[in-house]
């Protein structure tokens, strides 16, 4: 996959296919983001961010394996610039364990639009600098 140079890296995580392809289709959608990748679990979610180092990660609590609580706690460990934000259709559950996970914010699955994407980098990702494209 090649990198935009300058975007904000996006990585999705969610158990739900339907529902992580969709959130993805947003984010393809939304102008200054691009997806680096979309994995089914946790345990993917911190592997992967080892690789793609993402600037954002959409993450789902609710999942087998690790729940994202868990997952959040380890991706701010192992990458404390990445902006975290609970994605999920149990927002209120979300809200309450952002800060002991260490995310940023929790929305709602079904909010999740170009303009929410924006919003949200704006308040919380405005210190991180997305890495510029490898060179070709």
């Amino acid at each position: 996959m090649k990198r935009q140079a300058g975007a904000v890296r996006v990585l999705v995580v969610d158990d739900s296919v339907p529902c992580r392809g969709a959130v993805c289709d947003v984010v393809r959608a939304t102008e200054g983001f691009e997806v680096v990748g979309d994995v089914g679990s946790g345990e993917e979610a911190v592997e992967l961010a080892l690789r793609v180092e993402p600037d954002l990660v959409l993450l789902d609590i609710r999942m087998d394996g690790i729940s994202g609580f868990e997952t959040a706690e380890r991706l701010r460990e192992l990458r404390p610039e990445a902006v975290v934000v609970l994605a999920s259709a149990w927002v209120e559950e979300a809200a309450a364990g952002v800060e002991r996970c260490g995310a940023a914010a929790a929305v709602y699955k079904r909010d999740i639009s170009p303009a929410v994407l924006e919003e949200l980098w704006e308040r919380h990702g405005a210190g991180v600098v997305p890495a510029p494209a490898p060179a070709s």
